[in-house]
């Protein structure tokens, strides 16, 4: 049997392409961000660098606990018993985002790869998330190829930017 469910009046549901889009750009820009900070002062054995790993992805979590209560605090709608869990679940994008960067930075702690050098890989690697984000979420809402290749470079852009800072800011 079908169980169906009616929306609360005022209630804004996102649909999963938007959260797609949002958490996961967010993600990838936050990535960059804490590769940029956790490699700044040039720390690179491989122990700093499982730290680092760790360290984003308890960013991640905290960042998607933050952002889910906020969706959940600001909706002017009375709250179902389930709700606040469903807000907080609604933020995975967001973690799913910073994982490739996580294996990144914990493969280079595990001694897969060398530990020296690796935030290059992993700026790469997110902006092109961002612009493979970008691209994907503008020909699924219909844009035509040339405005879906320039949304991604709009969104490659942020984590250039980013990269850009920090080397400005060393």
């Amino acid at each position: 049997m079908a169980q169906t469910m009616t929306a609360v009046p005022g209630e804004r549901r996102h649909d999963t392409r938007e959260a797609v889009l949002f958490g996961g750009v967010y993600g990838a820009v936050l990535a960059c961000s804490m590769v940029a900070a956790l490699t700044q002062y040039g720390h690179t054995s491989r122990a700093t660098r499982r730290y680092d790993a760790l360290w984003l992805l308890v960013t991640a979590l905290a960042s998607a606990l933050a952002h889910g209560y906020a969706h959940y605090i600001a909706e002017r709608a009375p709250h179902r018993r389930w709700d606040a869990l469903r807000a907080l679940a609604e933020e995975w994008p967001l973690v799913t985002a910073v994982l490739p960067t996580v294996l990144i930075l914990a493969g280079a702690g595990w001694g897969w790869w060398p530990p020296n050098g690796v935030e290059y890989s992993a700026f790469t690697l997110n902006i092109a998330l961002l612009f493979g984000l970008g691209l994907v979420t503008a020909r699924w809402s219909g844009r035509s190829w040339a405005v879906a290749l320039g949304t991604g470079l709009v969104d490659a852009l942020l984590g250039v930017v980013v990269v850009v800072a920090n080397a400005v800011i060393k």
